[in-house]
């Protein structure tokens, strides 16, 4: 969820997702909480102590709400440079390394082909700001089943104007992302 550096780097994100299939929202899926749980183990599994949390993020980690059926992961390290001892493991579980310089606070891997991954793997530093906004939204969005509802609207409409350019998808998403993660914080700043 973190913005792309300046224009340059939303040109560089765009360009890197455009190609490719339409953006497919799929209706809910019960079975992403079981596919990512199965990939979770596997990570585990193989990274070890090198990833300390790994959590189910992204749409398809809140219940009811329509995604792009790929299961988004985030796993967390100590400090990001450990990512790169994550290369190799992740690889035999059919992770590929996406290198993408607009994204410096995050190191990226796919699982499956570009444009038709079924799993994409963020990993970050514990307790960094890409740690907790991902969290929050996340969390805002099964607490409060009005919002993911209109989060699931949007996704429609985007999927539909966008077509193929998944970049301005994405770009269009993040004013929504940002509102619900300024609720989130305000809403957390209140209870605290």
């Amino acid at each position: 969820m973190t913005k792309a550096g300046g224009e340059e780097g939303r040109t560089q994100a765009r360009e890197g997702m455009t190609a490719g299939q339409p953006v497919r929202i799929a209706d809910y899926d019960a079975r992403w909480a079981s596919t990512f749980e199965e990939a979770r183990a596997e990570i585990v599994s193989r990274c070890g102590a090198l990833v300390v949390a790994v959590e189910h993020v992204g749409s398809t980690s809140v219940p009811g709400l329509a995604a792009k059926p790929i299961i988004d992961i985030m796993a967390a390290v100590e400090r990001l440079d450990d990512a790169q001892a994550l290369i190799e493991p992740l690889a035999a579980l059919g992770f590929e390394y996406v290198p993408k310089n607009e994204t410096p606070d995050r190191r990226f891997f796919r699982r499956g082909l570009r444009g038709a991954g079924t799993h994409h793997l963020h990993v970050v530093e514990h307790g960094s700001c890409e740690w907790r906004r991902h969290l929050l939204f996340r969390d805002h969005l099964r607490a409060h089943p009005e919002r993911a509802a209109d989060y699931e609207r949007l996704k429609r409409e985007l999927a539909a104007a966008h077509g193929p350019d998944r970049g301005a998808y994405t770009d269009a998403k993040t004013p929504f992302i940002e509102s619900v993660i300024e609720r989130a914080l305000a809403e957390e700043a209140v209870s605290h």
